[in-house]
This record gives structure tokens, C-alpha cells and sequence, in this order.
């Protein structure tokens, strides 16, 4: 009998949106200040149902091996039972949407002088 590979499910934010992948493996990058993700998912539902959301991460990352995401781009990683949709959403609407997720304070920006 073998064991199923786990699923994790990893929020991050990137230019100013929230990116929510699923991929089977998570890790410590040997490059400082990384987390590595490999074997990322995406959801082969139907050929006859598209979900945009999920075409354009599927344009971005489908021929990506690993990913190297930054420690303080890292909203939360969770192993999840099962694959969910893979999506990106505004992260300044996610807080409104209701969801508990919101931006990690960052260092404080410099005034133009």
C-alpha cells in the first residue's frame, strides 16, 4: 500500500495580488530567505469547463519545475486532504471578501525628498 502524497496549499502575495497555489511538495530553499515549491497542481476538471483564474497561474507556472517565493511574500502554507482551485485575487479585496487573510506589515516607505 503507498502513501499519498501530501498536498499543500501556499498563499502568497506578488504584485500586489494574492496567489493561491496547491503543489505536492514545500520546502526551505537552500538559497536564504526562500521557500521552494515543486510539483505544483492544477485541477484537470473538464476540457469543456474553463476557469480563467486558473488559465492564466496555469500560463504562468505550467512549465515551471520549482518555484523560489520569497520568506516575507508567505501569507500561510497548509496541507490540505485535497486539491482546491488554484486562483488570484486582489489582495486589497480579499479583506473585504470576508477572508482572514491580510498583508504582512512591511518596512515603512521613504518620502520623495
Amino acid at each position: 500500500m503507498t502513501k499519498a502524497k501530501s498536498i499543500y496549499k501556499v498563499q502568497f502575495l506578488n504584485n500586489g495580488q494574492l496567489y493561491e497555489l496547491y503543489a505536492h511538495e514545500v520546502s526551505q530553499s537552500s538559497m536564504y530567505a526562500f521557500v521552494e515549491v515543486g510539483e505544483i497542481l492544477f485541477g484537470e476538471r473538464s476540457n469543456l469547463l474553463v476557469d480563467p483564474a486558473e488559465e492564466k497561474l496555469k500560463a504562468e507556472f505550467g512549465q515551471v519545475k520549482r518555484t523560489y517565493i520569497p520568506m516575507q511574500s508567505v501569507v500561510r502554507i497548509d496541507e490540505v486532504e485535497k486539491e482546491g482551485t488554484s486562483k488570484i485575487l486582489d489582495s486589497n479585496v480579499s479583506a473585504a471578501a470576508g477572508t482572514n487573510v491580510s498583508t504582512f506589515p512591511g518596512p515603512p516607505l521613504k518620502r520623495p525628498e
